[in-house]
């Protein structure tokens, strides 16, 4: 009964496709920190200590915060010679599209040069690092496979590795932490959305991840990188951990980023979700789509200058509140959307695009949904998987588990 008195009161996210799975209320759900939880950037004592007298490159963009002084900023005025900074997909302010590149350039206000890591080069280059002594790595990760934090990050180990430069991670809360779920990506599907046999949600730190690479022999030729992390305070992997600063333009708040894990396949289909809306990863729709009571029209936006269905009024769901109330406690990718909006798509042979393969890490997935799995058989498939990946996982834990 209290099951059902939930879908009535949420409407206009559930239609008679969208079934809660019997298994969503969960006893060992995540927690609110009441404690404050520090992120690595803010032990400045520490890393700056190993960074007198050394020629520096920052790894960073505008999620790299110390406070509400930008980490090059603190760098600058602590004498640190900072020389250059290298940023990832969406550039050192965090403003450019998804996908769109990003050129070389200079920092108004440091006046370092900025290297982008997401435009001819996803990996620093001998001449990039020419003079160099120590690089400094500090991105904001939000824990999913296809979020491409994670590749910048392997490149920049693998070229301090091939270069004999040390690196230090400041390490940064995940905020889906809390949970492992998703198919593990397999070697054939390799992409800079997804380099590592690891699952599309894998429940680690930057800097648990990087330790991970280093471990596991992922860099090319099995180089070790000379790595140090610079770890978190007060923080666990039961943490609900409120970013404080949007990751990257499309995620804009907790809702979006705890919605992200399960509706980031959709970008492998004709489903938009809802770049160019005010909502981006709170709703999803088609202009074709059968049912929803929801309805949006894309519009050009920064961060979605050009996003799909751009002026077309699509119909769909807001998922608003569900990701708000739920999916937090839930600990699990949600399938159901996917499963539903494929079974209501009048065009299934265009419901998919080449992207999906890359974003699920698998061909399995696809024939999964066409073939009308449940949500459970499908899950029952990743489980082996992700039971071997857990085992690796734990090797590299530098705070207290979930479990």
């Amino acid at each position: 009964m209290v099951l059902r008195g939930i879908i009535f009161c949420i409407p206009l996210i559930l239609s008679s496709f969208l079934v809660l799975p019997q298994h969503f209320f969960r006893v060992d759900e995540p927690v609110r920190n009441t404690r404050e939880i520090l992120p690595g950037a803010y032990a400045v004592e520490e890393y700056t200590a190993l960074l007198q007298g050394k020629n520096v490159a920052v790894v960073a963009n505008h999620t790299s915060l110390v406070l509400r002084t930008h980490l090059v900023d603190t760098l600058l005025s602590r004498k640190i010679n900072a020389k250059k900074i290298f940023c990832p997909e969406h550039g050192f302010r965090g403003t450019a599209d998804a996908g769109e590149e990003v050129t070389n350039s200079m920092d108004e206000k440091s006046k370092l040069p900025l290297v982008s890591l997401y435009g001819k080069n996803y990996k620093p280059r001998k001449e990039d690092l020419a003079g160099i002594d120590v690089v400094l790595f500090d991105l904001q990760d939000v824990g999913v496979r296809c979020y491409t934090y994670i590749s910048t990050l392997h490149y920049v180990m693998e070229a301090c590795a091939e270069n004999k430069i040390p690196l230090i991670v400041l390490d940064r809360s995940n905020p889906n932490g809390f949970f492992i779920d998703g198919p593990v990506l397999e070697n054939e599907f390799r992409s800079f959305t997804g380099l590592h046999p690891v699952p599309l949600v894998y429940g680690m730190t930057i800097g648990e991840y990087a330790m991970m690479i280093n471990g596991e022999g992922w860099l090319q030729g099995g180089v070790k990188c000379d790595l140090k992390v610079i770890k978190c305070a007060n923080y666990t992997h039961r943490d609900l951990y409120q970013l404080p600063v949007k990751p990257s333009p499309n995620l804009p708040d907790m809702i979006s980023v705890y919605l992200y894990p399960s509706l980031c396949l959709f970008e492998g289909t004709s489903i938009s979700v809802g770049r160019g809306t005010d909502k981006p990863f709170q709703v999803i729709g088609h202009p074709n789509l059968q049912t929803g009571e929801y309805y949006f029209t894309p519009q050009g936006k920064p961060g979605a200058k050009n996003p799909p269905f751009k002026g077309v009024k699509c119909r769909g769901y807001d998922l608003t509140q569900f990701g708000d109330m739920f999916v937090k406690n839930y600990r699990n990718i949600y399938l159901f959307w996917l499963l539903g909006t494929y079974k209501s798509s009048p065009d299934k042979k265009k419901y998919f695009n080449s992207f999906f393969e890359k974003l699920a890490g698998t061909a399995t997935l696809r024939k999964q949904v066409i073939e009308g799995k449940s949500e459970e058989e499908i899950r029952a498939t990743w489980k082996p998987q992700i039971d071997q990946f857990k085992k690796i996982r734990k090797k590299y834990l530098l705070y207290p588990d979930f479990e």
